[in-house]
């Protein structure tokens, strides 16, 4: 993919936890559709959906979403990216209802009759009024994605998707995420460990397995 038609342009990125080396100077372009990122368990791939939300700084390299770089307008950038980490209990205290209510405030493309259809899709209705913390693994993703998918974010981040779902949800899921990753001006990026059926891939990024 040449750098015009790319979405998403990461350069030169260099990130390590302490000790332990993840990224260096690792370069990518991301256009619009759906883009698998995929490895072992150690391989780093929530790590890099981080770096991409801008909620890990990275230790060199730059990211340009559009035409806005990180470095020049870092809450331009943030504002194009949805990112919600199921595994942060950051959400515990919130109410399902009142956080998805929040949220087309954040996004200006934000699509409320996707929402609803997803809403339906998962059957998410009866937690709608249930905090965060009263949500089961998969029930969690499901609202995360749910509302990743309506955000109408230019880039878009979800993180091993199909964790505590049921076949009937996998099936919505790799439906939706087939419809969304039509649109030309999105950019869906999900991290698991291998493709998911039916979902027309537009590219795969391959993380190898860190020492």
């Amino acid at each position: 993919m040449n750098n015009a038609s790319a979405l998403l342009q990461v350069q030169g990125l260099t990130f390590s936890h302490p000790g332990r080396p993840v990224f260096l100077d690792w370069s990518a372009c991301v256009g619009a559709g759906a883009t698998l990122v995929c490895g072992g368990e150690s391989s780093g791939k929530t790590t890099l959906l981080r770096l991409l939300a801008a909620e890990l700084p990275p230790s060199a390299g730059s990211l340009r979403l559009g035409l806005v770089a990180l470095a020049d307008a870092p809450q331009a950038y943030r504002r194009q990216v949805f990112w919600a980490d199921p595994r942060s209990p950051a959400m515990d205290a919130l109410i399902v209802r009142a956080w998805l209510q929040g949220l087309p405030a954040q996004y200006p493309d934000w699509n409320a009759p996707a929402l609803a259809t997803h809403l339906d899709g998962f059957d998410l209705h009866p937690h709608l009024d249930k905090g965060f913390y009263m949500l089961s693994t998969g029930t969690r993703r499901k609202v995360l994605m749910a509302a990743a998918l309506a955000s109408g974010a230019p880039l878009t981040l979800i993180d091993e998707p199909v964790a505590g779902l049921d076949r009937a949800s996998i099936r919505y899921l790799c439906q939706a995420l087939a419809d969304t990753a039509q649109a030309p001006d999105r950019a869906l990026v999900v991290a698991h460990y291998e493709a998911l059926d039916g979902v027309p891939w537009r590219a795969v990024i391959e993380l190898p397995e860190l020492d």
